[in-house]
């Protein structure tokens, strides 16, 4: 049974026309990007790997860079860093081969791949032992509020993340319009672009009534209360298919089971801080199959914007 998705044209006509613009703005295509002897292509040249990843809070290059260390060092490559402004940049970047690595969302991994990107999946970060791969998108409110369930929502200014973002507004949405809640005409939308900025503009109470954001950044504020949780996909730690085949194995070696104390001691000094201990543990291998749910979610709610 197909979903009520009057809201997902528009959101899906403005993401899709990002894309579209962001493609004729830019020259870059896959077939500008750098080809080794074998015919491999980099995004820069074949002594660079460029890692992507979409700015979600204010720490991002801070808690990634440690694991930047770690693919330098073990692939012997100089690791730069690209942050795209949005999820549609991102997404378009990998589309035109101009990143070699990243960090994506499950959403934005599906689809990058719908609309022409070579990527595989690696793995996906954990930050407990004996955790699964995913982590939850939540439903907030100001601490105080009366709103307790997700159809207090509805008439309500809320926020999300980005129409791209998987725990920001494709979980949210969904939820939503189970709850025969339409996340475009029945509450006030407001993108906060990122999951730090939509937990602070929820405590606050003015801009936003209530909200959605991972887990991870609500669990730094004592200004919001959860009221409805949804475990979603880990996200993707994901490669480009054009690399070298043998530089393929390497990273899907040192990237699919890697916990924290291996980093340390592989002499990654930058790993030994409490900031990167917060966000990450280990990596625990995913594959494409595994992303199947939000391919699911995509074509009961309609979304356009999942379709290559």
């Amino acid at each position: 049974m197909k979903l009520n998705s009057k809201a997902w044209p528009a959101v899906a006509a403005a993401a899709l026309l990002t894309l579209g613009l962001a493609a004729c703005s830019s020259p870059s295509t896959a077939d500008d990007t750098a080809a080794d002897a074998s015919g491999a292509k980099f995004a820069v040249d074949e002594n660079t790997l460029v890692f992507g990843v979409v700015p979600d809070s204010v720490d991002t290059e801070t808690n990634y860079q440690p694991l930047m260390d770690y693919i330098a060092q073990e692939t012997g490559k100089t690791v730069e860093y690209h942050e795209s402004t949005d999820y549609a940049a991102l997404i378009e970047a990998a589309v035109a081969g101009k990143i070699d690595v990243a960090s994506f969302s499950g959403f934005t991994y599906v689809t990058a791949t719908n609309n022409g990107a070579a990527l595989t999946p690696i793995s996906s970060i954990i930050t407990e032992e004996g955790q699964e791969p995913g982590y939850f998108s939540q439903a907030i409110v100001p601490k105080g509020s009366a709103i307790t369930d997700l159809a207090g929502f509805k008439g309500k200014k809320v926020c999300f993340v980005d129409p791209s973002s998987t725990s920001g507004y494709l979980f949210p949405s969904y939820n939503l319009l189970n709850e025969g809640i339409d996340p475009e005409t029945d509450v006030t939308p407001v993108f906060a672009g990122k999951h730090d900025v939509s937990v602070t503009k929820t405590g606050e109470g003015v801009e936003c009534e209530a909200g959605f954001a991972e887990d991870s950044e609500v669990a730094k504020s004592d200004k919001v209360e959860i009221i409805s949780e949804t475990m979603v996909p880990g996200a993707p730690i994901v490669m480009s298919n054009t690399l070298p085949e043998e530089l393929q194995t390497q990273l899907t070696d040192i990237l699919s089971e890697v916990t924290i104390d291996e980093i340390i001691a592989a002499g990654v000094d930058s790993a030994d801080s409490d900031g990167f201990r917060s966000v990450f543990f280990a990596t625990s291998p995913v594959d494409d199959a595994y992303y199947d749910t939000i391919r699911d979610i995509c074509e009961k709610t309609n979304a356009e914007q999942c379709q290559g």
